[in-house]
Order: C-alpha cells, then structure tokens, then sequence
C-alpha cells in the first residue's frame, strides 16, 4: 500500500495546489527538507524558492513561492505563502523582462533609488523563476 498525504498549498490570492501526494522537497530556513509520509508535526518558515511536489502517478510539479509557513500535521500538509506561482502558469516572456528590468537597475544601481539588498531580492527571484521554467521545459 502507497502511502500519502493530503497537501493544500495557498497564496495570498487563492488556493494553488490541493491533492494527495508522496512527498515534497521544500527549502526551509533550516536548509532543505523532504516532507514524507508520516512525517513528525512541524511548523516551520519557507525560503523562497521552488517547492518539488511528487505525486502518487510518479508526476513531479513544481510551485515557486516567495517564502511562507509548512505545517505538517499527521495526514495534511499545509504551505501558506505570499506569492505562489504553478510552473505553467509562468509566462516565459514576463520572466524575460523581469529578468531585463533587474539587470538594468543593476547597471544604474547608483542613481537608482532601489537598495543593493532589494535588488538583490529582485535578482534571486528572477534567477529561481528562470530555473523552474527550464525544468518544467525538459
């Protein structure tokens, strides 16, 4: 017998994710963590980044979020986040101009009103999203 576990993942705006799943990799501020089956409760903050989702048909999603809380119950997992953001639902062409847009203000990063640590945030968000694109492309 599979085991599995019910995982509801939920942005500011709307639930995104909602099913039975195997397992899932997420990067925590204590380093990576694979939350399985069965797994010991925990409440603990997410790092921005992509969450791997391995489904129970061998599928793996991939969902970008900004940061955010995992709490992990007996039989559900929970994911609640600022921004949330489905792999297909990424659109190529924003991630592109996203990315333009950062390394300019980088390029006029002395008469940008734009601190080095926010550009900075803007870059590795870019960089992340350019990365689930390329995997959800293979």
């Amino acid at each position: 017998m599979m085991r599995s576990y019910y995982l509801d993942i939920v942005s500011v705006e709307e639930k995104i994710f909602s099913d039975f799943v195997k397992k899932i990799q997420v990067v925590g501020s204590e380093g990576e963590m694979g939350i399985f089956p069965r797994h010991a409760p925990l409440l603990a903050y997410i790092k921005p980044g992509i969450v791997h989702i391995f489904m129970i048909n061998n599928e793996i999603k991939y969902i970008y979020l900004s940061g955010g809380i995992l709490e992990v119950q007996p039989d559900v997992v929970t994911i609640l986040a600022d921004v949330a953001i489905r792999a297909e639902d990424l659109d190529e062409n924003k991630v592109v101009e996203s990315e333009r847009k950062v390394q300019k203000s980088i390029s006029n990063f002395y008469n940008n009103d734009l601190g080095y640590a926010q550009i900075a945030a803007e870059i590795s968000k870019a960089i992340r999203k350019l990365r689930m694109l390329e995997r959800v492309k293979r």
